[in-house]
Parts: structure tokens; sequence; C-alpha cells
């Protein structure tokens, strides 16, 4: 019977057909393939498509000084060349996934055949796929789709087709790479967890270096993770993580990478984080980056976004004059579509120095959490009021509006919630984490609570530039920007109080003929309106109207709002005054009246240090600018930017309102940069106090640097009712950055650098009793000293 079988199986018609099903699975594996590769189950990647995979990178953005300050993403995902990598990370790579990747073309047949054994066979089906490098880089530029079928026969002939197309893209991207392309393809292109993609944002992430730096366990730690990011994450499961990390450290030993006294040595040390997740909330300048961010995917400004046509029109004038508002809008790339912030992966490199920029957020910390608030909550426990000036009526606006901001409270009226409802839920207790100067703290207390407490924080703002080219160096919107995202630096406007005083005196000095020694009574001043109203301003504090000459100096060193005043009863014509400063740089509208004169107008900090410059800058006003140049991917230069110029005041006025504001730091309002912080630089300033204290502000010039730093309540009524001019408030910030900046001599600035002498200028020499002034040279003379 078996003899029977036997030589039933030898006949040709058997033989035929063993080889006929021997053969089979091959052609139908060679006729899909050659069915794919015509097109028949959808397209294949062109050539051009593998030279310019589509992938998500995440945009650069560069200090001056080299240093990378942050990224904005869809995924944190940027690119690195193979000279990049560590060795160590191309071993452990290899030695993981792909042990033949340096003798296949694509494809290991012989891996290929150990899964199916296992698999099919032995039922093991553990194995994997058998994936190649190339492979699992095909399926990560080009993603598998298979959602769309549930049923199992339809889902499991797409893997198929699917996983033969990566065969074939496989091959195709072995003929037009090399090796050390694909492994950084590959490296550039798998998620690492923790929101990181790609091994130069992996490697930041989890150990803040380069991919060049990574050691061999840090190397280990990162292949591994690729597998199963969450399961193997070193942050949020560390035992698998270690367990999954010395798995590659003993493959690497198998490869011949490492020898075994390395393997035991290596596996005995601990997985040493050096965490920094990137996140738009987190990180050096976030204001800055949010501000960077919203300028260059500006549109065109609307009329409907502001509260007068002078506001509308000069946001329209730059944003068409100036290239990098709406940039994203503006440019196309090759393909004809805009470029895209979250996904082209651009460098942008910026005026930003990352050390002045750590310097200023710590300045405005320490004294804000040091000082002032503690200050401010002092105040609120001894008064029970956080609101100051205000009634029940506006108070509860205040409270609606803010409310209304809130992610609960549009969720809530989605759902179709009353506004009884609403307040109701805004009024119980629940579980929330809410700022503290010492770290986010968790408490249990209601939303509109809550809204109080962050209402009760006083919020702050600095900004430095470099005068002389405009470059902005240090930019810091507020305390905490994942608290407090609204930017008092450049979005903000607010009331500048005596700060806009150095502009009146300058407008005297160059329009109306007088100089620094000019005397005025000290007397009130009263000025009838074009309407035939009268005004008399008052004075800050209690001050004796004595009646005695002084010379103009001293009405800008002693902030004297009679002073002020007095110019601009002699101007007539508080609308060319307006003109005027606007020509020095400020583009906020300024209503023309003769109160400008105090600090009735609302300017953002980011114009008045601007314009501050000018007196710096010989004169000649220089737009602050913040980008230098933006990049491609590839490192070729799409765009470059340059400062605006204007020549504003002459050389001789700037040089005597240096002057004029030194007095200002010698013998002034900011006398305490002196007396209390020691400086003997050569410095001018401007304090500036708004009505109530709702704002305090302080200018710092020197030779190199100007900048300002300002501080309020969200709210205007909200503010300290004592000790809240801009000298005991805002100065301190300025002072605490510039004691680091003189303290760090890499910077290129010292308290030894001196304001330029304009060729022939003029220095006066008062005469108080005749009210005359004498040009004397510069060598003879400290000005007023």
């Amino acid at each position: 019977m078996a003899q029977k079988l036997i030589d039933k199986l030898q006949t040709p018609k058997a033989i035929k057909w063993f080889w006929i099903l021997l053969a089979s699975p091959v052609a139908l594996i060679l006729l899909l393939l050659l069915l794919i590769g015509i097109g028949v189950f959808g397209k294949l990647p062109t050539f051009e498509e593998l030279e310019n995979p589509k992938s998500n990178l995440a945009t650069e953005i560069y200090s001056e000084d080299g240093k990378m300050i942050g990224s904005f993403f869809v995924q944190n995902r940027s690119y690195c060349d193979y000279d990049e990598l560590s060795p160590s990370l191309v071993a452990a790579l290899v030695s993981t996934e792909d042990m033949r990747f340096y003798s296949h073309s694509g494809i290991d047949f012989i891996s290929l055949a150990r899964v199916a054994v296992r698999t099919i066979a032995l039922a093991q089906f553990g194995q994997g796929g058998g994936s190649t490098i190339s492979q699992q880089l095909a399926k990560n530029l080009y993603p598998r789709d298979t959602a769309a079928y549930n049923n199992p026969i339809s889902k499991g002939s797409k893997l198929v087709i699917s996983k033969l197309k990566e065969w074939i893209t496989a091959v195709m991207l072995e003929r037009n790479y090399t090796k050390e392309e694909i492994i950084a393809m590959y490296l550039n292109t798998v998620e690492y967890g923790s929101n990181a993609y790609g091994i130069k944002s992996a490697a930041r992430t989890f150990f803040n270096k380069l991919p060049s730096e990574l050691n061999a366990e840090e190397s280990a730690m990162l292949v591994g993770v690729v597998n199963k990011p969450t399961r193997y994450s070193p942050v949020q499961n560390p035992d698998r993580a270690l367990a999954r990390r010395n798995l590659v450290i003993a493959r690497m030993k198998q490869q011949g990478y490492i020898d075994r006294h390395q393997r035991d040595s290596l596996q005995a040390l601990p997985i040493d984080l050096d965490y920094h997740p990137v996140s738009h909330n987190e990180g050096t300048a976030t204001y800055f980056r949010e501000m960077l961010r919203m300028v260059m995917t500006a549109k065109r400004p609307t009329r409907n976004q502001f509260l007068n046509e002078w506001d509308y029109d000069q946001a329209v004038k730059q944003w068409d004059t100036n290239p990098l508002y709406g940039w994203c809008v503006k440019n196309v790339k090759s393909d004809g579509t805009p470029y895209n912030l979250y996904r082209d992966g651009l460098k942008i490199y910026t005026t930003i120095n990352a050390t002045m920029q750590e310097y200023a957020e710590d300045a405005l910390v320490a004294h804000m959490s040091k000082e002032i608030q503690p200050t401010m909550d002092r105040q609120v426990r001894a008064t029970k009021r956080l609101f100051n000036d205000i009634g029940k009526d506006e108070i509860d606006r205040i409270m609606r509006n803010a409310m209304r901001q809130t992610d609960r409270y549009r969720a809530l009226k989605n759902d179709g919630a009353s506004d009884e409802e609403i307040m109701s839920e805004f009024k119980k207790p629940v579980k929330m984490k809410v700022f503290s100067y010492k770290g986010e703290r968790d408490t249990t207390m209601s939303p509109y609570d809550s809204i109080l407490y962050h209402k009760q924080i006083l919020r702050a703002s600095f900004m430095a530039i470099d005068p002389s080219t405009g470059y902005v160096k240090a930019y810091v919107g507020g305390p905490n920007y994942r608290y407090f995202k609204y930017d008092m630096a450049k979005q903000g406007k607010r009331q500048v109080g005596s700060t806009i005083k150095p502009f009146i005196y300058t407008f005297a000095i160059a329009h109306l003929g007088y100089d620094p020694c000019t005397l005025v009574p000290n007397l009130p001043v009263t000025i009838e309106t074009d309407n035939g109203t009268i005004w008399q301003p008052k004075e800050a504090g209690r001050v004796e109207y004595t009646g005695e000459l002084k010379p103009l100096w001293w009405g800008l060193a002693n902030s004297r709002n009679n002073y002020s005043a007095w110019i601009m009863k002699q101007a007539r014509q508080p609308q060319a005054v307006a003109d005027y400063i606007h020509k020095m740089g400020i583009k906020s509208y300024i209503d023309p009246v003769y109160s400008l004169c105090l600090g009735t107008p609302d300017f953002s900090l980011f114009e008045l240090v601007g314009a501050y410059g000018t007196f710096a800058n010989r004169g000649v006003f220089t737009d602050p600018i913040f980008v230098t140049r933006i990049e491609d991917r590839n490192g070729n230069v799409l765009a470059t930017f340059a400062p605006a110029l204007q020549d504003a005041i002459s050389e001789q006025t700037a040089f005597t309102m240096l002057g004029m504001m030194k007095n200002v730091v010698t013998s002034g309002t900011a006398g305490r940069l002196r007396w209390m912080y020691g400086f003997k630089a050569d410095m001018a300033g401007k304090t500036g106090t708004s009505q109530k204290n709702s704002d305090a502000w302080f200018m710092g010039v020197t030779p190199k640097i100007v900048a300002g730093a300002w501080v309020g309540g969200e709210d205007r009524s909200v503010h300290l009712n004592g000790a809240g001019d801009g000298a005991r408030v805002a100065l301190p910030i300025f002072a605490g950055f510039m004691k680091k900046i003189y303290g760090d001599p890499s910077l290129g600035v010292s308290e030894s650098d001196l304001f330029p002498v304009p060729v022939g200028a003029v220095v006066y020499q008062c005469n108080e009793e005749k009210g005359t002034a004498t040009a004397v040279p510069r060598e003879e003379d400290e000005f007023f000293d």
C-alpha cells in the first residue's frame, strides 16, 4: 500500500503538481511585485519624492551666539547628517535592528526565512517581520494604510501589498542612497517618545546633548526606546528602559562592537538622564518665541483689529515694508505653497543673546518674587481688597471677561449652560495647579478664586537692545509664559508716565531753542486748551512750589510735571510734539492734547526701548530687529534682514539729552542706581509712573545696552497703593540685569564704556543765577556732575 502511494507520487503528473505548488507562492509574489511596480495597487514614491521625503521637520530658532533656544513643530523633529552621529549610536542601531545591514541590498532574505520558519513551522508569533533598516525607513516615510479595512481578509491582503511596496521602496532607497545616508535618514525619522522625533531632538530631550556627543550607554537607550517609545520610556518606565538598554548593549557585544568587559561595565551603569522635554510653554525666551511666531505668520492687518485709524495705518505700513512681518504668508516654496513654520524645518537666526536672555529672565523673576509680589500679597491681606479705585459693577465686569477667556467657560457655553449655571460651576472647588514663584503649586480652589489668585500676581516685562544695530538682545514678556501668555513687551500697551518726558525735553531743545540751563520758575502751570477749558497738572507726591528759578535739567532729573507742562505751553501745538515723538520711533497713536507731556498715551515697551535707543545712537532711530536670516532645512539662505534707519534728531541734541538723563541717575529719581547698586558706569535713564501706580517704568541707557522694564497688574485697578513708583518697582530689574552683564566679560560690555562725543560737541555749564549756558570743551567739564 505504502509502495503504491510512493509510486503514485513519483508519476510525472504528481511531480508536475508538486513543482507547481512549490513555485506558486514565488510566482504570486513576483506577479504582485510586477503589478505593484507598474502602479496597479497605487503609485510608488518617485525619485523626486525619495530625494525629498515628506516629513514634519521642526523649525529651529537660534540665538546670535549659536545656541538653539526653541523650535516650532507638529512633531519635534530636527535633521542631522551621518557625520553628526556618534559611532556608538550607529553600532547600537545596526546591532539591534539589522545585523546584516552592510551586506544586503534592502531585503534580508536570511531573516525572512528565519521568521517564516519560526512563525509558520514553530508557531512563534513574536518574531517580528524580519524588516531591515531600509524597510523600516520605507514604512516610516510612506506609512501603511490598513485602518480602513475591518474585514480580516481585506486587511491582511492590504498588509501584504503594503509589505511588498516596502520591499520595492527599500531597494529603491538602497540604490539611491549610501548605507550611511540610510542610517541617518532612519534615525532622523523615528519617534523616541516625550514628543521627540529624530535623533537630534531625542538626544537634546533626554541627555541635553548633540547626537555626536552620545556615549555607548546613551546610544543604546535611545536605540532601544524606538521599538516602543512608551513601554521603554526612561521617564515613565525606567525599569523596562534599563532592561531594554542592556539588551541593546548585549547585542553590541554579540556583533563585536564592544568586548565582554565593556558590556559588563556598561550594563552596570544606571540610566543618567538630563531630561529637557520640549514645550512651547517652557525653556528659554518663551515670550520671544511666541512673538516671533506671531510676526512671521501674521496676515495683512484689517481695520476691525484696531481702535483707531492711526494704529491701523501703522500696522499696515509695517506689514508692507518690513519683510519679516507675515514672512510665511508672503513667501512660497518651489512648489508654490507657503512656508509652514511647523513642518518645513526652517532655521531662524535671531539677535537674541542666550546669556543676556538668561540674565534678563533671572533679574525679572528675582525682583518680582523677592520684593514686589510679597509686597502686593501683604497689601491684599491687610486691605482685604484686590481691586482699587473701582466699584462692584466694574469688578464684576472684569471677572466676567476673565471667565469668558477660559476653556472651562467655552465648554460650558457650548453645552448650553446658562449664565447662572456657569457661575455655579465656577464657584465649585476643584483640584488644580496654580502659579507661584516657588514653583507650580497643587491646591484645591474654585475656578473663580483661581482667577482672582492669578490677577493678584503682578506682571512685568523687560527688553534690551544694542542701540548701534537695533538688535534685540533680551526679551521677556512676563513672569511665566505657561500661566500668563499675554506678552507685555510688544503686544501689551500701557500708559508710559514720565518716561515720555525725555521726548518732550528733546522737542524743547531742538525746536524751541532752549538748552539744559534755561531757567524756569518752579510754579504751577496753567494752560487754556483749544476748547476753552483750563488744564493745570498736579505733581506726583508732595512737592513745594517755591517760585525759585530752576534750570530745565533740574526739572527732568526730578521728573517735575510743571516743567513738562511749561514746555508744552511754550510749544502751543500738541500735534507738533506728538509728530516729533513719532519721528523718534514711537508708532502708537498719541492723542494731541497738552496732557500727553505727563505720559497719558499708551506705548509698548518694545517701541519705547527702540525710541530711547535714538539717544545712544547719535540721534539715529534704529527700528529694533530680532531676526538676521532664515535658512531652509539644507542650509540655503532664504532671507536676510537689516534694520531700518531714520535720522530723528541731530547728534548734538542726542548728546545734550544724554547729559540731561545722566543727571536723572546722578542726582534725580534714578539715583539709587548710584547709591544703592553702586554703578559707576556712564549711564543715563528715566523713571516713569502712571496715575495711582498702575504702571511702573524704568528706561536705562548705556553706551552698548539700552533696556527698559515695566511692572503692573493685568488690570490697572490692581496696583500697589504705596511705594509703587518706577524707581522702586521697575528700576531694580534693570539694575539686576546690568549687574550680571557687567560681571560677565565675555559679553563685551563694561562699566568703563563711554558714550561717543560728537565732533565739536557743545557741553553746557550752567550759571543758574544768570540763567546762561556756556559751551566748554568736553574734557574740561563733566556734564553737570
